[in-house]
């Protein structure tokens, strides 16, 4: 809607300064006032189906009755308004509905700033600094707590049938729990779909993982809708690998050879890092398994006698290092390392830095939910040289593949 010239020329008629505009008597605030006492006198007309003063339209026993004073936070801070009555207490203004102190959207912004790791009493003064409005922590509180049903929703949406690949990783986080505080376990499963786009397909919590732990995540995943995973990359979680197994038989686990070298790392000085860092690269980069065994045989002749360890873990592990060197180029990238999950743990350690630990699972899921909506908001784009990939997926699941 356009607003004539001459109406804006008078409204503008003793501007001077931008407070008299947007201060806490400018302009825009009282027309705010204004325009909303007259759209709820409207409404009130239309509710009784005769205009103030007009006695004679009158079909009904209800009539006005003078209104009550109600104070409404938003972007312009507290705004005093007069809310009209009816006799029967039956008119319910729409703009503004009864028990409603916040404008739409206002609650949107409070979320918003608990999702990016703000306290609640950063949010308050956050909110008073920029807004000049007055809430309580009680008030952050149960916006926020607001969130939860979202969350229960979320944690049990149906999920697409086949997966090509999902990567599966934990991050620590400290919680209350039975008068302590303790570092909980909080495991993210992040899938990649037909389209090659990333999506996290659950949020999982507990004290100790092992294989009945996470054989009720698998087996959630497959209530969910889930028929197919055609690859699994894990960072060596106890008890996951046959966990899946159990319940997608077909599917190949992948461990994550990042973090074995990082492992094998941890054994090496730092004057010898670069160059046992080296060899094993010669391992995971070769273009056959034949050729990675025979390069795991020379390094464990030059590092064995310093460093045995190393060559246990690779050799201890080699069934589930050992199924990248079964694919092509474009799809051993996508599955050699859980880097896709560990950017978003990255992500959650950014949000989750400024408390020092949470009350209870409950607070702790709530904000780690909100940050990964915000997260997923920037998976726009398929992973890289997805299309090539996708080809040869075809080729290698031809008979688990569904039609596109």
């Amino acid at each position: 809607m356009t607003i004539p010239d001459d109406m804006l020329d008078a409204l503008m008629k003793n501007y001077k300064n931008p407070e008299d505009l947007i201060g806490e008597t400018g302009l825009l605030k009282q027309l705010t006032k204004q325009l909303l006492e007259r759209a709820m006198q409207a409404e009130m007309t239309e509710h009784l189906g005769y205009e103030k003063n007009d006695p004679a339209r009158k079909k009904t026993n209800n009539t006005r009755n003078g209104s009550y004073p109600k104070r409404v936070k938003g972007e312009f801070g507290n705004l005093d308004i007069e809310v009209p009555r009816d006799r029967d207490s039956s008119f319910d203004p729409v703009i503004l509905p009864k028990g409603q102190s916040r404008f739409t959207g206002f609650d949107d912004k409070i979320i918003a700033l608990y999702a990016r790791g703000m306290t609640t009493r950063d949010i308050q003064a956050h909110l008073e600094e920029i807004y000049g409005v007055d809430i309580s922590p009680t008030l952050v509180s149960q916006v926020t707590k607001a969130v939860q049903e979202e969350v229960v929703l979320w944690q049990n949406r149906p999920l697409d049938e086949v997966w090509p690949i999902v990567y599966l990783d934990a991050i620590r986080i400290k919680v209350r729990h039975d008068n302590r505080v303790i570092n909980k376990a909080v495991y993210l499963a992040v899938g990649v779909n037909l389209d090659g786009l990333k999506e996290v397909l659950g949020m999982w919590t507990a004290e100790n993982e092992g294989a009945k732990f996470w054989l009720q995540v698998v087996t959630e995943l497959k209530n969910r809708g889930v028929k197919d995973i055609f690859i699994a990359c894990v960072d060596g979680l106890k008890g996951f690998p046959e966990a899946i197994e159990t319940v997608f038989p077909d599917t190949q686990v992948q461990l994550c050879i990042v973090h074995m070298v990082r492992h094998s790392l941890n054994y090496v000085s730092w004057k010898q890092r670069k160059e046992v860092a080296a060899d094993l690269k010669t391992i995971y980069q070769a273009p056959t398994v034949e050729e990675a065994e025979f390069q795991l045989d020379q390094f464990e002749e030059k590092w064995n006698d310093s460093h045995p360890a190393i060559g246990k873990s690779w050799r201890n592990n080699w069934e589930r290092i050992t199924p990248l060197f079964s694919y092509p180029p474009d799809i051993r990238k996508a599955i050699y390392t859980t880097n896709a999950i560990e950017s978003v743990n990255m992500s959650l350690r950014k949000v989750t830095k400024t408390r020092g630990s949470f009350p209870n699972d409950e607070a702790m899921i709530r904000l780690l939910y909100l940050a990964l909506q915000n997260i997923e908001k920037k998976w726009t784009m398929p992973i890289r040289k997805w299309r090539s990939a996708l080809n040869q997926f075809s080729i290698i699941f031809e008979d688990r593949m569904p039609m596109l």
